[in-house]
């Protein structure tokens, strides 16, 4: 149980920097959103085999993360989860896609082997600028942000409410978990032949625990369209912010950088 309790403390950590005071931090949702989007959108638009195009957009989390004072453990900690999905993604690539990409210290580099690194790479980048923005951002000021953004407003909810009720589902698991080893000391763990039956009852009580999170959240005048929050003007740091984020990323991706620097030099 307390094994549960640590991990929902864990989920909801990353979000508990986002309390903290820097310069990126005080920045307005929308544009730290907009940087955030247009980040993913050109990172994921390079070929699967332009890796060397893809190392400059590191420096878009690094410097980020070094002003807003993140720790990169609790980052790392977070991508590790999604390491193996790239890595099932990318290695029928190293199986099928045999064909020398360049030699490095007398060994044959595949194209192949571009292709996983790409993949890993392009996944690191991706999720750590969402990661980012969540350390940096309160998630009740996302949701309400992208509310003001005219996003359809079942999708919005449906997201808040599926991160807040991770929690109510991790509990009534827990709860049940204590409650079935108390009554089965024999056994050391759940057995196979009543998983069926614990995962039914733990969707009946979460469902109803969350009816009732709901219906009190409703009493206390929860609306989703007053979520929206107060609407804040851009400052001149935002628009700083906005142009010292986007104008380098649009850079890099329209210019590459290894060609241009073999030209000069």
């Amino acid at each position: 149980m307390a094994d549960i309790r640590s991990k929902i403390a864990d989920i909801y950590s990353l979000e508990q920097l986002s309390l903290k005071k820097s310069w990126v931090h005080d920045r307005h949702p929308l544009v730290k959103l907009a940087s955030t989007f247009l980040f993913i959108i050109l990172v994921v638009s390079f070929d699967r085999y332009e890796l060397a195009r893809l190392a400059p957009f590191i420096f878009y989390p690094v410097i980020l993360m070094a002003l807003s004072e993140t720790p990169w453990p609790i980052v790392l900690k977070r991508f590790a989860l999604t390491l193996p999905f790239c890595l099932f993604a990318g290695i029928s690539n190293v199986i099928f896609e045999r064909k020398t990409a360049f030699i490095l210290m007398g060994l044959n580099i595949s194209v192949g082997v571009v292709s996983l690194f790409s993949i890993v790479f392009r996944a690191f980048l991706c999720v750590t600028a969402v990661l980012l923005l969540i350390a940096v951002t309160p998630m009740s000021r996302i949701t309400a942000q992208l509310r003001r953004l005219h996003l359809p407003d079942i999708f919005v909810t449906l997201f808040e409410m599926l991160y807040r009720y991770i929690a109510v589902l991790l509990g009534e698991a827990s709860t049940m978990y204590t409650a079935y080893m108390l009554r089965s000391t024999e056994f050391k763990g759940l057995q196979m032949r009543h998983m069926g039956s614990f995962a039914g009852q733990l969707l009946i009580r979460s469902y109803d625990r969350a009816e009732r999170v709901y219906n009190a959240m409703k009493c206390r005048g929860y609306d989703s369209f007053a979520a929206r929050g107060k609407k804040k003007r851009l400052s001149a740091a935002d628009y700083l912010y906005l142009a010292a984020t986007c104008l380098p990323l649009i850079a890099l991706r329209i210019i590459d950088v290894r060609a241009a620097y073999s030209i000069v030099f």
